[in-house]
């Protein structure tokens, strides 16, 4: 057990930077609508436009536990005339996570998609495009995860099986002829969710399985990612990852992986790229023209999603680093499940598509791949594999190519899948 002075220091430390830089932040938040305000000309005024720049740069370099709203209104239909309107319902709400609707005002019927958001840092409005484009044939509904800092201590803890309890109570409730689709890290719990289900026969067995991008095996071919993981014992996971949530917040005690923590190392692992972002950030907003300000307002809008961190439960992060990228336990036959031994060999119906990106540096092609070895009771014909070329991690879920090349594949797997009902 790590020391509990270290872990409560460690968070106090980064909330006493936070509350110190807060006056600042406070200003800059207050002078930039002031300074951005063109009805006296000041955008002409080189000197303003510099000033203005710098502040925009330093207030959007806030990292915040503020989930963003997804905020999808309405959306295109394939088929339908005219846009229709979007409802956001929450179906369930559970102890660390809600079930969340995106309800839209047609008749038309569509197959239900429960899509599994990573709880890797960030919140699950990460995947506001992927939703965003599943709706126009789908019904979606996704796991809206909960920042840990928010959940009290009484509500327990969080580990893998609670992962994979959240995703087979989700299912329980949407019912039969659901399709599960996950991406990136939940794809082990969502191979584990399947296979048990299928082993119980459970009526809401997924209809098919859609893994995108998610380190099933990740002996082959190890990224960055997977090296680090490997490079020291879990006890040192523990002992220098891990922190206390302070007393303030509701979820006050509790042992998590901060988000902020998270985000310095995956900004650490591309470091140049972040840092020329921001400088060209600046140079767009100061020279202030047209077509530099449509880049600049997409690069503010991804980093206020990029720097919106969510804390993982401890548990939840040391048992995934454990068996999933140190034991390799899911492609071994030694993932357990309350003491139970996952067996991906029982699903027998449930169609699988796999989609990887041939640049990606954090699940290296190959490693989603290997749930087709995996799922020996599974028909040729209900395996389907897809190698997207030019794109990386997040290209799989997002931007041009998983709107032109990569949706259409999962949409027909889908549907495909939906036909054997």
């Amino acid at each position: 057990m790590a020391d509990s002075w270290g872990e409560w220091m460690m968070y106090e430390a980064y909330q006493a930077q936070t509350d110190l830089m807060w006056p600042l932040r406070t200003f800059t938040k207050a002078a930039l609508p002031v300074l951005k305000d063109d009805t006296y000309g000041w955008n002409s005024w080189a000197p303003n436009r510099t000033l203005a720049a710098a502040l925009e740069v330093f207030a959007l370099s806030e990292v915040t536990h503020q989930r963003r709203p997804f905020a999808i209104d309405q959306v295109s239909v394939t088929g339908a005339d005219a846009p229709v309107a979007v409802i956001e319902e929450v179906t369930h709400v559970a102890s660390f996570g809600t079930l969340l609707h995106f309800r839209k005002a047609t008749d038309k019927p569509h197959p239900k998609v429960l899509i599994v958001a990573p709880m890797s840092g960030h919140f699950a409005t990460l995947l506001r495009e992927t939703v965003r484009t599943m709706l126009a044939d789908h019904d979606v509904y996704i796991t809206d995860w909960h920042n840990a800092r928010d959940v009290p201590l009484s509500l327990g803890k969080f580990g893998l099986d609670e992962y994979t309890d959240h995703i087979i109570e989700f299912l329980d409730i949407m019912g039969p002829g659901t399709h599960l689709m996950a991406i990136c890290q939940p794809c082990v719990s969502a191979l584990a969710a399947t296979a048990l289900m299928s082993e119980d026969k459970h009526p809401a067995t997924p209809t098919s399985l859609t893994l995108m991008a998610g380190p099933i095996d990740c002996r082959v071919s190890p990224t960055a990612v997977n090296q680090l993981a490997v490079a020291k014992p879990i006890e040192w996971f523990e002992a220098n990852l891990i922190g206390r949530v302070p007393m303030r917040y509701p979820g006050g005690g509790r042992r998590v992986y901060p988000g902020f923590v998270q985000l310095a190392a995956f900004m650490s692992m591309n470091k140049d790229r972040h840092v020329n972002s921001f400088n060209e950030l600046y140079q767009l907003l100061q020279n202030h023209e047209a077509e530099g300000l449509q880049k600049a307002d997409a690069t503010r809008s991804f980093y206020e999603e990029y720097f919106a961190v969510a804390d993982l439960p401890a548990d939840f992060y040391l048992e995934t680093v454990k068996a999933v990228f140190q034991d390799y336990a899911l492609p071994k036959g030694e993932l357990t499940y309350r003491d139970r031994v996952v067996k991906p060999s029982a699903i027998r119906r449930t169609a699988l598509l796999t989609v990887e990106g041939d640049r990606d540096d954090i699940c290296s092609v190959g490693q989603t791949l290997a749930a087709h070895e995996l799922c020996t009771g599974l028909r040729d014909y209900l395996k389907t594999h897809f190698l997207q070329t030019g794109v990386g991690h997040y290209g799989v879920f997002s931007g041009r190519r998983w709107n032109s090349s990569i949706y259409p594949v999962v949409r027909e797997s889908i549907f495909t899948a939906q036909a054997y009902l």
